[in-house]
C-alpha cells in the first residue's frame, strides 16, 4: 500500500475533497489528522472514516490563523510521531461581481486560501526538515483561467498567489527534500456551494457547468483526492513546483 508506515495532515478534512483524501490515505494504509472548523463536524467524519479510532485525530480551528496550523502539525506528530504529507485543502468560495466586492471579501479569501496555506506550510515543513516530505495545496483553475459565470477576482488572486508559492517553495524546500505541488479543479461537486446556494439551488444550478468541461461532467471529490494522493505519494518522487489542472479539459480549451 502506498501510504504504509506515512502519517498526513489534512487541512478542509471534514467533507468534500479533504475528506476524500483522508478516507483514501488510511485505506492504503497510512493516519491522519484532519483540520476544520467545526469540531463536531469532523469527529463525525473521523467516526466515518476510522469507526476504531485508531488511525485517526481531529484538530479543529480556522486556518486562517496561523496557530490552527501550527496546532495540527503538533497533535499529528504528538500522536503519531511524524508527519509526512500535509494536505493544504481548507478553502471558501462565493462567487460575487468585482464591483461588489468589499475589504471584508477580500481578506477572507486571502486569509483562508493565501495565509491559511502558506503558514500551515512553514508549520509542516518545520516538521518535516530532517526527514523530508510532500505538500499538496489545493489551488483553483480560476487561478488559471476566468470564468464569466462565477466572477471571483479575490478568490482568483489568492489561488493564483497559492500557485506561485508552490513554485518557488519547490526550490526552497529541495533541499530539505521536501516536495510542494498543488492540484487546479474547476467545478466539484462538494458541499462549498451549500455555502452560498440552497439545496434546491445547488440541484438546479451544478449540473448547467457540466458542459463547461470538455468531458462533459463536474468533478466529484474521487477525483481531486486521486491526483492529490498521487502527488503526496513516492509515485510522484520526481516532481515538485507543479500546479496540475484537474478540470475536466477546461484549461485545454473551448470544444
Amino acid at each position: 500500500m502506498r501510504f504504509e508506515g506515512k502519517i498526513a495532515a489534512i487541512t478542509g478534512g471534514g467533507s468534500g475533497i479533504g475528506k476524500e483524501t483522508a478516507a483514501r490515505f488510511i485505506a492504503e494504509g497510512g493516519k491522519v489528522a484532519i483540520n476544520g472548523r467545526d469540531l463536531a463536524k469532523l469527529e463525525a467524519a473521523a467516526r466515518e472514516i476510522d469507526p476504531t479510532g485508531k488511525h485517526i485525530i481531529v484538530s479543529a480551528g480556522d486556518i486562517a490563523d496561523p496557530a490552527t496550523g501550527a496546532a495540527l502539525v503538533e497533535a499529528t506528530v504528538s500522536r503519531f510521531g511524524k508527519l509526512d504529507v500535509l494536505v493544504n485543502n481548507a478553502g471558501v468560495f462565493n462567487p460575487k461581481p468585482f464591483l461588489d466586492l468589499t475589504e471584508a471579501d477580500y481578506d477572507w479569501y486571502l486569509d483562508t486560501i493565501l495565509k491559511g496555506k502558506f503558514f500551515t506550510a512553514q508549520a509542516a515543513a518545520k516538521a518535516m526538515r530532517e526527514h523530508g516530505g510532500a505538500i499538496v495545496q489545493t489551488g483553483s483553475m480560476w487561478a488559471i483561467q476566468a470564468i464569466g459565470a462565477t466572477p471571483s477576482a479575490a478568490y482568483s488572486a489568492a489561488n493564483a498567489g497559492v500557485h506561485a508559492m508552490v513554485r518557488n517553495l519547490a526550490i526552497e524546500l529541495a533541499p530539505l527534500k521536501i516536495r510542494i505541488n498543488a492540484v487546479a479543479p474547476a467545478v466539484v461537486e462538494t458541499p462549498v456551494y451549500n455555502t452560498f446556494l440552497s439545496d434546491d439551488q445547488v440541484k438546479e444550478v451544478l449540473p448547467t457547468f457540466d458542459a463547461l468541461h470538455p468531458l462533459g461532467r463536474n468533478g466529484q471529490p474521487r477525483d481531486i483526492a486521486e491526483a492529490i494522493l498521487f502527488l503526496a505519494s513516492d509515485q510522484a518522487s520526481w516532481i515538485t513546483g507543479t500546479v496540475l489542472p484537474v478540470d475536466g479539459g477546461v484549461t485545454a480549451g473551448r470544444q
